[in-house]
């Protein structure tokens, strides 16, 4: 079988600037060529031209990749080079595929039921007071640095999953002046449950009744981040089918990973005759939460939250997406609200995914920089429009001792409308 390769158009218009260098979160933590955007580019050219092997190590280097898309934004010739990182991840996978991944990201991101499943330790360890226990104990300082931050990347962990006690459809406060099909990420039904329903009763109070399918699968951004391409285009194609059951204006995200996923269904499915247009119609009603918000108007919210806020700009939201003023606008809505921006607000926090996981080091590294910039703002709240985002900056803020909330802007103006409670943290 022939493999599916980035075309040579994608890399060998490269002119080695070095733009991207000055932008490049790797690049900056360790100034080796290898970790860099540039780097990255002429390792692919000189794999694909069949001058090196493409041998674990080279693939490596492309797993290493935080895919911020910094890199994408400066190149000045086109050069896409965090796109050619994920190329490369699924060159790999055609030529050594990995039966792990065909467990996770099939058995079961694309069945919500077995991931559902998978989560209940999880739910009983914070519903049954072990969690509680292990903090009071402080059982959690005995462990290994990385499992302490991945057991604190987890928010309060719901009782049940939002896709479960979610109605179908959320009916506008009064007359109905936009439908709205609302795409319900797999971390937000299982994580950030009180968030995406702070989501829904401010899209409600806005006037939008909302339709929630319960039959969409994952957004596809963790298949393709380890290179399973097909199991993307297999989650776009059941995710186009069922909204085209319901006759919506918009579909809004507030997860940004999801979001700049599904707004790339077109670019997928582009050389497709059969869903080439299905896709484009989708992906021409998605919305990010902030960004829909932000478009219409909105009630002002009466309540006041007395408070230092800050953002942090998740990268599938302002680069891939090109939102970034919309969060800002939505918050400057709150009274009460003291904003202070951070610095280098919209570079990577070192999440990008699994990068905690997999390339611990680097993304604390990564990580410890973005928090020096949050602890300079002095904030008492971080909002941001990513999950991943939020918990990776939870973790870094938990380790150094730091009171501070992080949360989505639309939980805060869900609380300024008087529809939260004011306690969550996410």
């Amino acid at each position: 079988m022939e493999l599916e390769k980035p075309e040579e158009s994608t890399y060998l218009n490269c002119i080695r600037c070095g733009l991207c260098l000055a932008v490049c979160p790797t690049y900056r933590e360790y100034l080796k060529e290898t970790a860099s955007p540039r780097g990255r580019v002429a390792l692919t050219r000189k794999g694909l031209e069949g001058k090196l092997d493409l041998s674990p190590n080279l693939i490596e280097e492309m797993y290493g990749c935080f895919a911020c898309m910094a890199c994408n934004d400066i190149c000045p010739v086109g050069i896409q080079p965090a796109n050619l990182a994920l190329s490369m991840r699924y060159v790999q996978e055609q030529r050594q595929p990995k039966k792990w991944k065909e467990v996770i990201f099939k058995g079961l991101l694309s069945k919500a039921g077995r991931l559902e499943l998978a989560m209940l330790p999880l739910r009983l360890y914070e519903k049954l007071g072990i969690r509680r226990l292990v903090y009071f104990l402080r059982l959690n300082r005995l462990l290994p640095d990385r499992i302490r931050d991945l057991e604190a990347m987890l928010p309060r962990i719901p009782q049940r999953p939002l896709r479960r006690v979610l109605p179908e459809i959320t009916e506008a406060h009064g007359e109905t002046r936009y439908r709205i099909g609302f795409f319900l990420g797999c971390a937000q039904s299982l994580l950030f449950a009180e968030q995406s329903a702070a989501t829904l009763r401010v899209l409600a109070r806005n006037g939008c009744t909302v339709i929630t399918p319960k039959d969409i699968e994952c957004c596809g951004m963790p298949a393709r981040g380890y290179g399973r391409m097909d199991l993307v285009l297999s989650q776009a194609r059941q995710n186009i089918a069922v909204f085209e059951r319901f006759n919506v204006d918009v579909i809004v995200a507030d997860c940004a990973t999801c979001g700049s996923t599904l707004k790339e269904y077109d670019s997928l499915f582009a050389r497709d005759p059969e869903w080439a247009d299905r896709a484009a119609a989708f992906r021409s009603k998605v919305r990010d939460v902030s960004e829909f918000l932000a478009g219409i108007p909105l009630k002002k919210p009466t309540g006041r939250i007395e408070a230092r806020v800050t953002y942090h700009d998740p990268c599938h939201l302002r680069r891939a997406q090109k939102v970034w003023k919309e969060p800002r606008k939505l918050l400057s809505l709150i009274d009460g609200l003291e904003f202070v921006e951070m610095p280098e607000a919209d570079w990577c926090c070192g999440s990008a995914g699994s990068q905690l996981i997999t390339h611990y080091d680097t993304s604390r590294k990564v990580l410890d920089r973005k928090l020096d910039n949050i602890e300079e703002t002095e904030a008492d709240i971080i909002a941001s429009g990513c999950p991943g985002c939020r918990m990776q900056l939870k973790t870094g803020l938990q380790r150094r001792g730091t009171p501070a909330r992080v949360v989505h802007p639309v939980t805060l103006l869900d609380e300024a409308y008087g529809g939260g409670d004011g306690r969550q943290n996410d």
